[in-house]
């Protein structure tokens, strides 16, 4: 990916960021969830990612902003289901490649957790490209502009120095084992988290009458009544945060920042719950911050 950077600002001194960066990451999700490499399939390897774009777009439209007048978004845009018709072509090229290639992984779901072929097609489909490919295509961005900020560049020098430390100069020893020792770097990636989470939005519908307290508020919530959560406002929380509106690379470090991932809800739960049938908490969400550290 830095390779195919580098080449084409080389030719002519720009480079795209979001087409190299997706292809990158729908074969490695490929590789490491399928266990597939996508040059099994032509057609996939030069468009797979273009596929799931599509996909992402229609499943995305009615709830995010693209800048019309309103209320003619509202209106067109937010009002109505997609139909399926619309990106059924290439989904359906995406389920026939799993289907032929990932046969191993495929197996496995069959037999050790009872799922048919179809359901286990479908759900890798879904972590592939909704969780892990879709969340990553948002924040990676945003995670590269804060570390070549150049009012960050104290943090840089911090960053630099512990990753020397763990792996050396020539990086012999860089492996996601090492990745996990590196304090400051996982601080990192979980303070741009905090400040610009890639979903700021999750909604829920109340299974049943309950009570839920904030800091000095209990508020009366009704079964079947609609919950919104704003994860940038709740992650910026004075009584939980000290200077919350600061990037602070230490944060997450030590003790009390250990304690602090109770409250990041970047992935709509809290970092320290894990993915289960009972919650929302974003299935890829192990996947997405070994790859992002």
């Amino acid at each position: 990916m830095f390779g195919t950077f580098e080449s084409d600002i080389s030719k002519s001194n720009s480079a795209s960021l979001l087409p190299t960066m997706q292809k990158f990451l729908f074969n490695f999700f490929s590789l490491t969830l399928l266990g597939v490499d996508p040059s099994a399939s032509p057609e996939i390897a030069d468009s797979g990612f273009s596929l799931i774009d599509t996909w992402l777009a229609i499943q995305l439209a009615p709830t995010v902003s693209i800048g019309l007048f309103q209320p003619l978004e509202e209106s067109f845009v937010h009002s109505f289901n997609y139909p399926f018709f619309l990106v059924k072509g290439g989904y359906e090229k995406l389920t026939q490649f799993v289907k032929n290639e990932a046969k191993e992984v495929l197996n496995r779901a069959q037999t050790e957790f009872q799922l048919t072929e179809q359901e286990a097609i479908h759900n890798l489909l879904f972590i592939l490209g909704f969780n892990a490919f879709g969340g990553f295509s948002i924040f990676l961005p945003t995670l590269l502009g804060n570390l070549g900020d150049e009012k960050y560049a104290e943090l840089q020098e911090k960053i630099r120095n512990e990753v020397r430390e763990k792996v050396g100069v020539k990086q012999e020893n860089l492996s996601f084992e090492s990745v996990k020792e590196m304090e400051l770097v996982q601080s990192f990636v979980y303070e741009t988290l905090r400040l610009s989470p890639p979903v700021p939005n999750q909604y829920a519908r109340a299974r049943k009458d309950f009570k839920l307290s904030s800091h000095d508020s209990v508020y009366e919530i009704k079964k079947g009544e609609l919950l919104c959560g704003y994860q940038p406002l709740v992650m910026r929380d004075p009584k939980v945060f000290d200077e919350p509106e600061k990037f602070m690379l230490e944060r997450f470090t030590k003790e009390k920042g250990k304690k602090l991932l109770n409250y990041l809800f970047w992935s709509n739960g809290p970092q320290t719950e894990r993915p289960s049938e009972s919650n929302k908490q974003c299935a890829a969400n192990e996947m997405l911050l070994s790859l992002l550290q």
